[in-house]
């Protein structure tokens, strides 16, 4: 094992007492004067007069120096609709070696990995204002990049995820979703992973399929649902109105997903961000798709699912102290008021 001084490529850190990684990525190294606390006025999707959408990085991204497409849509007039590409400024990179490193008692890997920008073309609409199509076309490509992604060498975990707003950590006002493909496993989704196993052998039934019908039932956290997926409030919420987007059926893996459940799942989800855009006048949010890994293990008692979260609070000390989430709306009140925005 080699034993290093500190170098300027990422690297995946693993912490010594939970396991837990982090990643430092140097790729997009700030100096340290650089987290003066500043007031920036949020994201906002309604157009500045004095805005020149041709210095926008995802609107031309020719013209601002991207990198070259891995995937791009086409409509019928041949004009793009959406685009992948690699990210730039890189939190992993398959440049980097993913080689491991010592420091006294720590260890840390390489930051090898991928990192891919998934660009809309209309600058000013978010998924809450999109046609139907128009989302299930976002995870046509969600599903396209994964698929090609997870027979890479050393990848054994793909992560989808949304920022919307500066407060949800969007530096660049046009919408865009992100991929990394990682050589770890999520932390978040290696404990849903173990509880999804454990309460299975404890009630011979997916723990997720288990919450399903008892909101079916109940009724009360409902948001909005079809035939195949379903919208709600968890019972557990850890924010105020946050959702949960999930298959009826048990389905494992997000990558198998087939066209007629993408249109049932767009339709879905797109309702769930149009009701939080009412609802909370076009809110700061975070989404991401939470699925088995990608690492050749089976792990048939999970479910994948998507986890929305509006930024409706900030954690303060308690929070962080105890990883104990204090949620100022109950969910039942939450989709409620998100069911009643749907029908306005």
């Amino acid at each position: 094992m080699k034993k290093e001084k500190l170098n300027n490529n990422s690297e995946l850190r693993q912490d010594l007492v939970t396991g837990d990684w982090v990643i430092i990525a140097t790729g997009r190294m700030k100096r340290p004067e650089d987290f003066s606390s500043q007031n920036q006025e949020d994201i906002s999707q309604k157009p500045r007069s004095n805005e020149d959408l041709s210095q926008c990085f995802f609107c031309y991204p020719e013209k601002t120096g991207q990198k070259k497409d891995v995937l791009i849509y086409r409509n019928s007039q041949g004009e793009w609709t959406l685009r992948v590409f690699p990210n730039k400024y890189p939190i992993l990179s398959q440049e980097i070696k993913l080689e491991k490193r010592e420091e006294g008692p720590y260890s840390a890997f390489g930051g090898f990995g991928f990192h891919e920008l998934i660009i809309t073309r209309d600058h000013y609409r978010s998924f809450a204002l999109m046609k139907t199509e128009e989302v299930a076309e976002v995870f046509d490509a969600f599903q396209e990049r994964y698929l090609t992604l997870m027979k890479e060498k050393n990848i054994n975990y793909i992560s989808i995820f949304h920022n919307y707003g500066k407060k949800a950590g969007a530096s660049i006002a046009h919408p865009h979703s992100q991929l990394l493909a990682i050589p770890v496993i999520s932390p978040y989704v290696r404990l849903e992973l173990d509880g999804a196993e454990k309460y299975y052998q404890s009630n011979q039934r997916c723990v997720y399929c288990n919450m399903l019908k008892y909101e079916q039932e109940n009724k009360s956290r409902i948001v909005y649902q079809n035939d195949d997926f379903i919208a709600f409030c968890p019972f557990a919420a850890r924010s105020s109105f946050e959702i949960w987007v999930l298959p009826k059926k048990h389905m494992p893996y997000f990558e198998r997903i087939n066209d007629k459940e993408k249109i049932a799942l767009a339709k879905v989800f797109q309702k769930s961000m149009y009701a939080l855009y009412k609802a909370l006048n076009n809110p700061a949010l975070n989404f991401y798709i939470h699925t088995s890994p990608c690492d050749g293990q089976d792990y048939i008692h999970y479910h994948w699912h998507i986890e929305i979260i509006p930024r409706t609070s900030t954690w303060a000390g308690f929070e962080l102290e105890t990883g104990v989430e204090v949620t100022a709306l109950p969910p039942e009140k939450a989709a409620e008021y998100l069911r009643k925005a749907l029908k306005e």
